[in-house]
């Protein structure tokens, strides 16, 4: 049986944690971060959702990226509730619109930017003072979510959600020191997210996950893609799906951290949800050679939402990593908790493997 041990110090990083880019925001996340060991460092990348202080009762206050003169700025709207009887408010992340088609999301109450954390014991972190990435008019009006960060060589590249009105995307960044970064745009067109890239070639092709939400036939799976540069990517393959019983995985399932290669083969966290959005953790062994050959994975959830930090926050009952550190026979699991801070937890390589059911 796999033993997941979380961090005594569970949550390493809260809002609290985290300075506001400017003085009129609140912080009211930091969550779903890259994981990348640098020089003598664990990096986090972290998500950080910031809100606008000063609403009224009966307000909603909206922070949007627009271009002005030339430049990027952040834009507030100002929404009364009493004089949109056409929009939703009951969900705290969005503001949605009822149309014949179906729920049609029009603002996100928060935005969105990415901000370095740095560690020495891979426990106790410091958050950077100001944003590290923050959002652009052109492909991150809504903002930056979720990054992952995949190690090729000497250089990191970062893949992300690029949200704007005209939906989620896929963006692509890299860096060789967490210093300086290098845009490479949009490579997963809306709706397109949840992307993992492998850190190498597999037979000549890098591969990634990636999870494009159906707006008709279909629903919001798995598919593996190939690419020759990391910037034109095609030769898509559907992976996985949801289940169709009553069980932990049979809402949405998309990935989570960045595939890891074992002697048996690469390893693959991927998160999922159910009908009533309850995100929960499990794992895939692929096949060296073809990662889109399950040799076997977990049927029941390597990790969900269990303690108070995971089950109550911004948005509770969420356990969502994007990226894991191997050492030796040890993972060290980074995970966003109720969509508002980090934790961590370590557990067996070995056990892992050893609790998976073959395919």
């Amino acid at each position: 049986m796999l033993e997941v041990k979380r961090c005594g110090e569970n949550p390493l990083l809260i809002p609290e944690n985290v300075k506001p880019s400017r003085e009129d925001f609140k912080v009211e996340g930091v969550f779903n971060c890259g994981v990348a060991k640098y020089k003598d460092e664990v990096i986090l990348l972290c998500r950080v959702a910031e809100s606008v202080k000063g609403a009224v009762e009966g307000e909603v206050r909206i922070p949007v990226v627009k271009k002005i003169g030339g430049k990027d700025e952040i834009t507030v709207l100002s929404l009364k509730k009493a004089e949109h009887p056409e929009l939703d408010f009951t969900d705290s992340r969005t503001i949605n619109k009822m149309m014949r088609q179906g729920k049609r999301t029009v603002y996100l109450t928060s935005l969105s930017h990415l901000r370095v954390a740095r560690s020495k014991d891979g426990i106790h972190f410091t958050v950077e003072d100001t944003p590290s990435i923050f959002p652009c008019a052109e492909e991150e009006s809504w903002g930056m979510e979720d990054p992952r960060i995949t190690q090729i060589g000497a250089v990191y590249y970062i893949n992300y959600t690029s949200v704007t009105e005209n939906g989620a995307a896929t963006s692509l960044i890299s860096t060789r020191d967490f210093e300086t970064f290098e845009r490479h745009g949009i490579i997963f067109a809306p709706e397109n997210k949840d992307v993992t890239i492998f850190p190498e070639k597999i037979n000549g092709m890098y591969m990634a996950f990636n999870r494009p939400v159906p707006g008709g036939i279909g629903n919001p799976e798995m598919w593996l893609a190939q690419s020759p540069d990391l910037i034109h990517w095609g030769h898509q393959k559907h992976f996985c799906g949801i289940s169709d019983a009553d069980s932990w995985d049979n809402g949405r399932i998309g990935g989570g951290a960045v595939p890891f290669k074992t002697e048996q083969g690469w390893v693959k966290i991927y998160h999922a949800a159910d009908r009533n959005d309850r995100y929960c953790l499990g794992a895939f062994l692929l096949d060296l050679g073809d990662p889109s050959r399950v040799i076997a994975k977990t049927e029941a959830p390597i990790l969900e939402p269990e303690a108070a930090y995971e089950t109550e926050g911004f948005f509770g009952n969420v356990v969502f990593t994007c990226g894991c550190l191997v050492g030796g026979d040890c993972v060290s699991l980074y995970y966003g908790a109720a969509d508002d801070k980090i934790c961590r937890a370590d557990f067996s390589v070995s056990q892992l493997l050893a609790g998976m059911k073959a395919i």
